[in-house]
């Protein structure tokens, strides 16, 4: 099977809290889960509330390109 024809597909998700371009240097890092979607029951992009360790709170986690 070629590899773009998978039905489910490894996704990464993101906060939307911290912020990425943030010159701030106390803020330690950007919270990321790894998951796995259906390519045919959702085909947008996904968003799920996680916990965020460095924004110590529950926030959405949004699908990124990786």
């Amino acid at each position: 099977m070629a590899k773009g024809k998978d039905v489910r597909v490894r996704v990464f998700l993101e906060c939307a809290g911290c912020n990425r371009n943030d010159i701030n240097k106390e803020l330690p890092g950007i919270s990321r889960y790894i998951t796995q979607k259906s390519r045919h029951n959702t085909p947008n992009r996904l968003e799920l509330r996680k916990f965020c360790r460095y924004c110590r709170t529950y926030t959405i986690h949004g699908e990124i390109k990786k």
